[in-house]
């Protein structure tokens, strides 16, 4: 096994040594948009391609297949970026109002919503009232938050200020929907060499008492912004202290990590715990290695919001299963006009 997680032109991808118990098998999606939905079947999880919306009038998607049925459902958004107006995408907050109506065009309206973090470009007050405001028009209960590093350039000030109220730390919190316990980490503040997302001891020994008292059985949901498995070290694409993390979550049967970041859909399933990185609202970056550094990656205008998206999460209770799907801005046929 190689130290770092290497992705070749056909996808393909060879694991990290992460530090995570190998039990079970491994899996990794390619990056891109294309979307995937997981299902737990007999203690199996299985993946499906899901490159089409759910038609809201059917309750369907659009090949047909049923929609799963579940108890509640959440969206995940991240990396609105507002604030940034480079050529790989002059209008952030255009792109994050077409996210809004695709959640609001759901046949069910989630619970709430997640948003892992990057809400705004330079962690200015102007940004945050721009996505407070664009927010407003959710069709959803409430709006949960992690922050991103471009929120804490003032060293989380601003940010704990306006989401903070009732967190712990730097921001770190956790809360419980439906039978389902919930985690918000914080790894952006306390970068490690190579630019590597970092928890620190106090969050840790703050996680480990947080589910001590839980049953094995609780589904656990963790969602921080930085990936917490080394997807890329090169580009600072992974969290250096996530093992001690995620060896408090080893005895649960069902954890699914759910950060951003890395503007892409990158997949992994390894035992209990399925890690899943989410598009961003704003731009596009380049799959690991794939150019010299990692950053705003400009792409023709038409395939920009194909490259964009959220994710849906819909969970049944008595199978203690998600079923994740990702679903892009516009579908690339649409993009393309076929």
């Amino acid at each position: 096994m190689k130290n770092d997680a290497h992705f070749t032109d056909d996808h393909t991808h060879e694991d990290n040594n992460d530090g995570i118990d190998r039990k079970g098998f491994l899996k990794c999606m390619a990056w891109a948009g294309t979307g995937v939905l997981w299902m737990m079947s007999g203690g199996i999880l299985k993946s499906y391609g899901m490159s089409q919306m759910i038609d809201a009038a059917t309750g369907q998607l659009k090949n047909g297949l049923a929609v799963p049925k579940s108890d509640f459902s959440f969206v995940q958004i991240s990396d609105s970026h507002i604030g940034f107006n480079k050529p790989a995408n002059t209008d952030v907050v255009g792109t994050l109002q077409a996210t809004i109506a695709k959640i609001n065009n759901m046949p069910t309206a989630p619970s709430f919503v997640l948003h892992t973090g990057d809400l705004s470009h330079l962690a200015q007050a102007d940004e945050f009232d721009i996505l407070e405001q664009s927010l407003k028009s959710v069709n959803t209960e409430k709006i949960f938050y992690v922050p991103g590093e471009h929120d804490v350039t003032d060293n989380g000030k601003l940010y704990l200020e306006r989401y903070g109220k009732g967190t712990k730390g730097a921001g770190w919190y956790s809360f419980d929907s439906k039978g389902v316990h919930f985690i918000g980490l914080v790894n952006v503040t306390s970068h490690v060499d190579g630019g590597l997302g970092y928890l620190g001891p106090e969050q840790l020994k703050w996680l480990e008492n947080d589910v001590k008292g839980l049953s094995s059985s609780t589904p656990i949901v963790v969602f921080a912004h930085i990936p917490l498995w080394t997807i890329y070290p090169q580009w600072g694409w992974g969290t250096d202290d996530s093992a001690q993390a995620l060896s408090h979550l080893k005895r649960f049967g069902s954890v699914s990590v759910l950060n951003g970041h890395i503007h892409q859909t990158i997949q992994k399933v390894e035992g209990n715990i399925t890690f899943h990185t989410a598009n961003s609202t704003a731009f596009p970056q380049p799959a690991p290695g794939a150019a010299p550094s990692a950053g705003p990656m400009k792409v023709p205008a038409e395939k920009l919001r194909t490259l964009l998206g959220l994710t849906s999460v819909n969970y049944v209770e008595h199978d203690h299963s998600l079923a994740v799907t990702d679903i892009p801005l516009v579908e690339a046929d649409n993009a393309t006009g076929k």
